[in-house]
C-alpha cells in the first residue's frame, strides 16, 4: 500500500493544474487562471509501488457556477517515457522523494491499468490523505470484465448516480464551494 507523506510539494498540485486546466479542451471556463480547490477524490495503488495514483476532483470557482473536474494523476520519480508532451502536467518538489513528474493519469499506463482493475473489482481505492485505509465512499455499480475494457474518464463532473449505457461505472462525492456533498459518475466502461 502507498504511504501518503506529510510534506511540502513546490509548486503544489494546484498550482500546477492552474496552468495546466485552462490549456485542456475540455476545460468550460473562460478564466486563464482558475480558481481551484481540492473538491474530493481517491488513491489507487500501483503494484510494483514505483508509480503514485490519485483520482483528483477539483472545483473551478472562478465562473459564475462552480463547475468540478477529475483530473487523474500519476507521480513519477522519472519522466514516463514516450507520454505525449500534453501528458506532462508538470514537476514539483516533494520534501521527502525530491523531484516528481506529474502526468495526466489518461496518459499513463499504470494509472490506466488500475483503473481497469478498479472497474473489474481487482483494486480498492484507497483514502486520498490516509495511508493503508480504504474508501468505502467509491463505488463501482455493474461489471467490466477483461484487460482490454475501455473505460472513459469524465473530466467535468456532474452530479449523477449512473451513466446511460455503460455496462460499469465509478462513482464518488466531493464537495461544492458552499459545503453542499454530491457523488458522481468518474468513468463509465460501455457494454461489450
Amino acid at each position: 500500500m502507498a504511504a501518503i507523506h506529510r510534506t511540502t510539494m513546490t509548486p503544489t498540485k494546484l498550482e500546477l493544474l492552474t496552468g495546466w486546466l485552462p490549456r485542456q479542451d475540455w476545460y468550460l471556463g473562460d478564466a486563464d487562471a482558475p480558481e481551484l480547490v481540492r473538491a474530493g477524490g481517491f488513491r489507487l495503488d500501483d503494484p510494483e509501488g514505483e508509480v503514485g495514483i490519485e483520482f483528483m476532483i477539483v472545483v473551478d470557482g472562478s465562473a459564475q457556477q462552480p463547475v468540478a473536474y477529475l483530473v487523474p494523476l500519476a507521480y513519477r520519480g522519472s519522466a514516463l517515457e514516450g507520454a505525449p508532451r500534453e501528458a506532462l502536467i508538470g514537476t514539483s518538489e516533494h520534501g521527502v522523494l525530491g523531484t516528481r513528474w506529474i502526468y495526466d493519469g489518461v496518459h499513463d499506463p499504470v494509472v490506466t491499468a488500475q483503473l481497469r482493475a478498479l472497474l473489474r473489482g481487482e483494486a480498492v481505492p484507497q483514502h486520498q490523505s490516509e495511508s493503508d485505509t480504504p474508501d468505502p465512499t467509491v463505488t463501482v455499480h455493474g461489471t467490466a470484465s477483461g484487460d482490454g475494457i475501455d473505460a472513459r474518464v469524465n473530466r467535468v463532473l456532474r452530479p449523477a448516480e449512473a451513466a446511460q449505457n455503460a455496462s460499469a461505472v465509478l462513482v464518488a462525492g466531493w464537495s461544492w464551494p458552499d459545503g453542499t456533498a454530491v457523488r458522481g459518475v468518474l468513468a463509465a466502461v460501455a457494454p461489450n
